[in-house]
């Protein structure tokens, strides 16, 4: 399989370039570092210790971005290269890190042996990270093959993906195996790691419980602030189709006890917000886009947000949480957001039946009385009822102890790590 992987890596080569052109067409890939993609770069491998780290997106850039912060103060490595394969995340990255003089962003190579062998003898970095489930075979095998240790950091490897690998046994086996060490995100992907083949494996929690930037730059618009400061707020963040229906349905019903609840629908996928606004409108409810949040007022049902990176500012003031993709049973092997970020700003979250994919994580949150599983839309709006009718503050004494649990993962996993910068 191995062979047959790379060869027909190789065949895709002579279509890469076109491959490419056409995605910045479609305004897919940056308008001219699209070549990066290609193995090219201008920028100069300066003379020192070079660490590299690989994050695909940017729910995994952001789950990195303690350790980046860490590594920047360590005087043993000279330069931090961060990979990433989204634009999204090369904005953030951009925004971030634009004043350091210490971190370089690249967007990766594609697997193919030409341009990653281009990439590595460039950089030729002395430790590579690789963070949750990002697994390129070409790109392993050569990173072995120069003898530059590999680490996986928060691995997470859903039971969807599990069961492709383990199709594949001989294959996963060889190259799971090439990780010298793998820092597991939950138990269950320490369990798949051994079976598919990874030898050393240790598991101190989620990386993401220790996301620094979970209450930084978070303060809503002031003037929008003043309009809704006197309602009662609850959230439904990364929804799905047909969530936001029931969502709407949930909101009817909470009315009939608060007239003044004011509903904001964070969708998944904001290039729907249009049809949504639409659908929700034939339920007879007064539905605002974000991009039009000067029409808001008390009349307001539905606020709908329709940009990216605002989703925290309404964790901040929202004392419930609906969290999506949990209510699709067509979902089941894969269902489930992250919840780590809202409860890390104090909110009690609800959810459906089929969070898989976060499973583990929304069992902790559960036994800390943070995260409930929800029946339907009158067993949501009869809790978030509940919650608002108790009228108090956030759980203080929660968010202390999720703190210090992604306090210690972070420092555990740095310790790991550690090791292979002193060598």
């Amino acid at each position: 399989m191995s062979f047959w992987y790379t060869f027909s890596t190789y065949l895709l080569y002579p279509f890469a370039s076109f491959f490419l052109f056409i995605r910045r067409l479609k305004k897919k890939e940056h308008p001219y570092r699209y070549v990066e993609k290609l193995g090219k770069t201008n920028k100069a491998r300066e003379k020192g210790f070079l660490l590299w780290c690989h994050a695909a997106s940017v729910g995994e850039t952001m789950s990195i971005l303690p350790l980046i912060e860490n590594f920047e103060k360590n005087e043993k490595i000279n330069k931090i290269l961060i990979t990433t394969i989204t634009l999204s995340s090369s904005k953030i990255l951009e925004k971030k890190f634009s004043q350091s003089n210490k971190i370089i962003h690249q967007f990766l190579p594609l697997d193919i042996p030409i341009f990653i062998n281009s990439f590595l003898n460039h950089w030729t970095p002395n430790l590579s990270l690789f963070v949750d489930s990002e697994i390129w075979p070409n790109l392993i095998s050569q990173i072995k093959k120069k003898k530059i240790p590999l680490l996986l950091v928060n691995g997470r490897i859903t039971s969807k993906t599990f069961n492709r690998w383990k199709f594949l046994k001989n294959f996963s086996k060889k190259i799971f195996s090439k990780f010298d060490l793998c820092i597991a995100a939950d138990q269950k992907t320490t369990e798949y790691l051994k079976i598919l083949g990874a030898s050393k494996i240790k598991y101190y929690g989620n990386l993401k419980f220790s996301d620094i930037g979970s209450k930084k730059e978070i303060k809503l618009d002031s003037a929008l602030q003043k309009k809704i400061l006197n309602r009662k707020i609850w959230c439904a963040s990364s929804t799905h189709n047909s969530e936001e229906i029931f969502c709407a349905k949930t909101h009817l019903i909470i009315k009939k006890t608060f007239n003044d609840i004011l509903t904001v629908i964070v969708p998944r996928h904001i290039d729907r917000s249009q049809k949504i606004k639409n659908e929700l409108t034939l339920l007879n409810l007064n539905v605002v886009l974000y991009s039009n949040v000067d029409q808001i007022n008390n009349s307001t049902d539905i606020l709908l947000i329709d940009a990216y990176g605002e989703t925290k500012k309404f964790y901040d003031i929202s004392k419930c949480v609906f969290l999506g993709k949990s209510l699709i049973k067509a979902r089941a092997e894969d269902g489930g957001q992250n919840p780590i970020e809202p409860s890390r700003l104090g909110c009690k979250i609800f959810h459906g039946p089929y969070v898989s994919n976060f499973e583990e994580v929304y069992k902790y949150l559960s036994s800390l009385n943070v995260a409930k599983e929800i029946s339907g839309e009158e067993d949501l709006a009869q809790s978030i009822v509940e919650e608002l009718n108790l009228n108090n503050e956030k759980d203080q004494q929660a968010i202390k102890k999720i703190e210090n649990f992604g306090e210690n993962t972070l420092n555990s996993v740095l310790e790991e790590i550690k090791v292979y910068t002193n060598n």
